[in-house]
């Protein structure tokens, strides 16, 4: 770690040092009749069940739900952190087999190593045989788009929730990931927070493009930040499959308007509505 963090690279470099650095280009994502059944027998408890998606490279998806439906079990798959029952998940064309180095995973949590600094814990997200110069390139570059530079050397304890949060985005993104999977990672903020960090979200995206799978239980945010969404939860129309255990994509929406979206819009209002009665809330 040390060695990543070494100041052998000039400042007046670190940008283009960090350019130059191996980065992965967004990656797409396919769901392939995938199904995930925890238990055996008789204690057998399906999850999901015929979910066939297709990410597109360098698209926000959010995935929406009832709690308990499948949403981060979908997630887990993705990352190669859980494997399917049956189908698969493919990232470019490839079957996702045990964990997978072209993504990576930010939680609710931080999950931030209390002892090391920012500079350090935002470190550990970088690939494999990056050098030290440019490992330390990518970091304060990675530090300055997430607003810390000035706290690269302060710890965890000595900094707010949606600061350690923006730290934990940024190790994600260390790793130059195809695909980042985010899995409710604003969700224990304040409202005022998390409406802050899903602005930066944005930022980061458009600064570095890639494919983006984010789980959410706020429609809200789903719709400011998702190019699409898709809703996970039974499927009430599908005759004699209704009864079928586990749940699968019921509804798929584009979500209108280039970002950043006005928060105010009535066709985003109609549309939360909308998403709202799919989940089986009164939007009213």
């Amino acid at each position: 770690m040390t060695a990543v963090l070494s100041s052998s690279a000039p400042e007046t470099s670190l940008d283009a040092r960090a350019g130059a650095a191996t980065r992965t280009p967004a990656l797409p994502v396919a769901f392939r009749s995938l199904r995930r059944t925890f238990g055996t027998g008789a204690e057998a408890h399906t999850v999901l069940r015929d979910v066939d998606f297709e990410i597109r490279a360098g698209e926000v998806l959010a995935i929406l739900g009832t709690s308990g439906c499948g949403k981060s079990t979908l997630l887990r798959a993705t990352a190669g952190l859980d494997s399917p029952t049956a189908g698969s998940v493919d990232i470019d064309g490839t079957p996702v087999q045990g964990i997978d180095s072209r993504c990576a995973f930010a939680f609710q949590e931080p999950r931030l190593l209390p002892w090391h600094t920012l500079q350090a814990n935002i470190a550990i997200g970088l690939p494999t045989g990056i050098s030290a110069r440019d490992g330390k390139a990518k970091v304060a570059r990675l530090l300055d788009l997430v607003g810390l530079t000035d706290f690269a050397k302060h710890r965890p304890r000595e900094i707010s929730g949606g600061m350690a949060q923006r730290a934990s985005l940024a190790r994600a993104l260390a790793r130059n990931p195809g695909v980042l999977l985010l899995d409710e990672p604003f969700g224990a903020l304040d409202a005022l927070t998390r409406i802050k960090m899903q602005d930066l979200l944005l930022d980061i995206h458009r600064a570095e493009p890639t494919t983006v799978l984010l789980v959410t239980h706020d429609v809200d945010e789903a719709l400011q930040l998702a190019d699409r969404i898709i809703v996970l939860g039974k499927d009430a129309t599908a005759g004699e499959e209704a009864a079928a255990p586990g749940a699968t994509i019921v509804r798929t929406v584009a979500v209108p308007g280039e970002r950043p979206r006005d928060r105010g819009s009535v066709d985003l209002a109609r549309l939360r509505a909308s998403l709202l009665e799919t989940l089986g809330v009164d939007g009213h």
